[in-house]
């Protein structure tokens, strides 16, 4: 859409997300360009100039876009395995099909999950890519590739391992990098493909894959080279209790200890799952601002427990929700864990209590941007942030019964995708994507997923 043009949604309630919670039951929101220009009650103001379209939105609820904090893209192609495995069972019954993806496979399956997220309301997404086997092709440069081909705003947290077989990790030795490789692949990673801008459609986190896969050195150095180019900071942290006695028994210290202890504390960092977290732990996590990417339909696939999601938002930890790999959430679907998040979350302590329907869609909104650095820009609908907003159709047999809007999008069934846009543009119609082919990427991933199954066959 030219930046001078005009895009006039009418007729829809609207949830903002504000930090009031503002809403409309009918209201009217407007895009310029890439930004949201304004949005209210009843009609759009008379005389608007330049408009080059009017969506006469009737029927439907209007939402910031859902932002999605974890995700491991290349598990496309290896879904449905090791289905009634626990964390670490199931890491060592796909690491050695995983340790020879290749960039062919990597870019088919990063379209796949892509394309997944985006034709159900994702607007932003994040890919921790850290399997980076020798001689396997430009990795990153293929997920980058397919995010902008996509249409969605991206962070590519770029992972790494430094501690495979021999070190006692569970990686096959040649799915590991080396400590200096790693940093200076990250660092050309950063270099190559980091927007720092205002409306960046690409951004690069630095990613070291968790504390049982990487070396103190490589925890320690990525933190400081991300500080040094800054970007931000993300791992997978607490989301077990196998981990938890795996760091004290090498560490000596709990997971949460073991982050401060190596810089991996603070408002530029987020961690993924958090689900065995202490009291000390919840209070440092708000004391330095550190992010959480909640995962609730993986740990639950995993059986690695439920997360103290209310305990962190009443500490004040910013928290988001992650699709996490889809070799350990089949859907990868971002809007089915703003239902998952609730229910899972009200078995916990706080019951019926955990957590509501609002609360549910700013993690999968506001919160999400948070946790990304990104909350200036994105994760709410208000003049001046970025155009990236979803139209869910609620007007059907699924949820016309509902009174309340946002009741039906997080209780209900999930909710046709009438249109979805990022930076102003559309990219999706009616639950079909607009800027890439999904029958093909179906036939694609279908394709690779075959071939990397020959291949790990063929050990």
């Amino acid at each position: 859409m030219a930046a001078d043009r005009r895009t006039v949604i009418e007729n829809c309630a609207i949830a903002t997300v504000d930090a009031d919670d503002t809403e409309y039951t009918d209201g009217f929101l407007v895009v310029a360009g890439n930004r949201i220009e304004a949005l209210g009650a009843g009609r759009a103001p008379e005389g608007l100039a330049d408009v080059g379209r009017r969506i006469d939105a009737t029927g439907h609820l209007v939402t910031p876009g859902l932002v999605n904090t974890h995700h491991h893209f290349y598990q496309w192609i290896t879904r449905g395995l090791a289905t009634d495995h626990n964390l670490f069972d199931w890491l060592v019954a796909l690491y050695p099909t995983w340790a020879r993806i290749d960039e062919p496979m990597v870019y088919a399956a990063a379209r796949g999950s892509l394309a997944m997220m985006a034709r159900g309301g994702v607007t932003t997404a994040m890919d921790h890519h850290y399997v980076y086997p020798r001689g396997s092709g430009d990795l990153s440069g293929a997920i980058v590739r397919a995010a902008r081909e996509t249409g969605v705003r991206f962070t590519l947290a770029r992972g790494s391992m430094d501690r495979g077989e021999k070190d006692g990790g569970l990686p096959p030795d040649f799915a590991v990098e080396t400590l200096e490789g790693a940093l200076a692949a990250t660092e050309e990673t950063v270099n190559r493909h980091h927007d720092a801008s205002f409306d960046a459609m690409t951004r690069i986190a630095v990613a070291p894959c968790s504390p049982f896969s990487v070396s103190t050195e490589l925890m320690r150095e990525g933190a400081a080279l991300a500080r040094r180019l800054g970007v931000r900071l993300h791992t997978h942290g607490s989301e077990t209790v196998e981990e938890e006695k795996f760091c004290h028994e090498l560490f000596g210290m709990g997971p949460t200890d073991y982050f401060e202890s190596t810089g991996w504390l603070g408002e530029d960092v987020w961690m993924a799952h958090c689900v065995h977290m202490n009291d000390s732990d919840i209070a440092a996590f708000a004391r330095t601002k550190t992010g959480v990417a909640h995962c609730p339909s993986s740990n639950a696939r995993l059986a690695a427990g439920i997360a103290r999601v209310p305990d962190m938002l009443a500490a004040g930890v910013p928290v988001g929700l992650g699709v996490d790999g889809t070799a350990s959430n089949e859907s990868g679907e971002l809007h089915t864990e703003l239902r998952n998040a609730l229910l899972i979350n009200r078995l916990g302590a706080h019951r019926e209590a955990a957590l509501n329907a609002r609360q549910a869609l700013r993690l999968g909104t506001y919160g999400g941007a948070q946790v990304l650095g990104r909350a200036a820009e994105t994760g709410s609908l208000e003049p001046g942030k970025l155009a990236d907003l979803v139209l869910w159709k609620l007007d059907t047999l699924a949820h016309a019964s509902i009174a309340d809007p946002v009741t039906a999008l997080v209780f209900g069934a999930a909710a046709p995708v009438t249109a979805s846009f990022v930076n102003g543009e559309q990219i999706v119609e009616d639950g079909r994507l607009l800027t890439v082919d999904e029958d093909e990427i179906a036939r694609a991933t279908r394709a690779e997923a075959r071939r990397l199954a020959r291949i790990a066959a063929q050990g």
